[in-house]
């Protein structure tokens, strides 16, 4: 089976004013490298379709969903939360981004792809219940493990995270839940300040959080160890029928956000190990959604070994 692209030119309609980090030119430097080095045609283009009001309700509070489509159609550019900016095209952007992810989730369960990339923006993972954050509107892959427990019967999903920020808004949906296993490798400290070790979810959910702050300066050997000592096992314990990946890309030692240096062979190095775990227990299931990675060049090549990765996983 092939390995399914996401992608929907209404993204670039989400406007972030000139100077902002997250800009379509992200986007746009993916799509020209994967054409460039010839993955681009071996891959499976689906369309995403828009994820509705109550599938975002799972994750989001109905008056912040509300309030946030008032605010798109009545104002031009606004500021949504600190440093996080947002138009007249972000609503349809950001229910197109949810809804591409569970797209590429019906296809990987039914059969139809072996692994998938949403190539999607506005990313996800800071977007609390009730407000946006960090560059965020709505939790992307949050919404993913939501409907694939409600919708799709998928008794436990692992969210595996390795942006260089930690994805607060994902810890906050399922800190409770035991069916969801959120693993987070992120620099600390760093924005937006959670993500210590000592997090591990509340209640029923305790132990079902694995946070790994990882220093300012950390490599792709770094990364690896994490992996093998500590995600490798967590996974195994877990038995996930279903792993997603936060695929944030700032850890590139280019990138301007962080201070990791992980480097393109290292993404590549990630991805095989997630794609290793999903074979024993999830049949290889894995789907993967864009978060940050702000350096055009670094993003359009660590994604491009990170597909390349999913490829080879797929057999393609």
């Amino acid at each position: 089976m092939p390995t399914a692209f996401l992608y929907d030119p209404l993204f670039l309609g989400h406007r972030t004013g000139g100077r902002h980090p997250e800009q379509s030119s992200r986007l746009k430097s993916i799509l020209a490298r994967l054409q460039a080095v010839g993955q681009w045609d071996r891959l499976l283009h689906l369309a995403p379709r828009d994820a509705t009001r109550d599938e975002l309700a799972a994750i989001h509070d109905p008056a912040y969903i509300d309030g946030l489509a008032a605010r798109c159609a009545a104002e031009r550019v606004f500021e949504a939360a600190p440093d996080t900016v947002a138009s007249t095209g972000t609503y349809a952007a950001a229910c197109r981004a949810a809804g591409a992810v569970l797209t590429a989730i019906d296809a990987v369960l039914d059969g139809r792809a072996a692994n998938a990339f949403c190539a999607v923006r506005p990313p996800g993972h800071h977007a609390e219940r009730d407000r946006a954050m960090g560059f965020c509107f709505f939790n992307n892959v949050a919404v993913g493990a939501a409907y694939a427990r409600r919708q799709r019967g998928v008794d436990r999903v692992a969210i595996i995270d390795w942006d260089v920020h930690h994805g607060n808004g994902t810890q906050h949906a399922f800190e409770s839940d035991p069916s969801v296993l959120f693993v987070s490798l992120h620099q600390f400290p760093l924005y937006p300040g959670s993500g210590r070790n000592h997090e591990r979810g509340t209640g029923a959910g305790e132990g079902f959080t694995l946070n790994l702050p990882m220093a300012a300066g950390a490599t792709d050997i770094d990364y690896e160890r994490a992996f093998h000592e500590e995600v490798r096992p967590a996974i195994a314990r877990f038995r996930p029928e279903l792993i997603l990946i936060s695929a944030g890309f700032d850890a590139h030692l280019g990138d301007p956000l962080g201070g990791v240096q992980l480097t393109e062979n290292g993404f590549a190095g990630l991805t095989r190990q997630v794609c290793d775990m999903a074979a024993v227990s999830a049949a290889g299931s894995v789907v993967s959604v864009l978060e940050g990675g702000y350096q055009p060049e670094a993003l359009a090549g660590s994604v491009s070994a990170h597909v390349g990765a999913l490829m080879q996983a797929a057999g393609g």
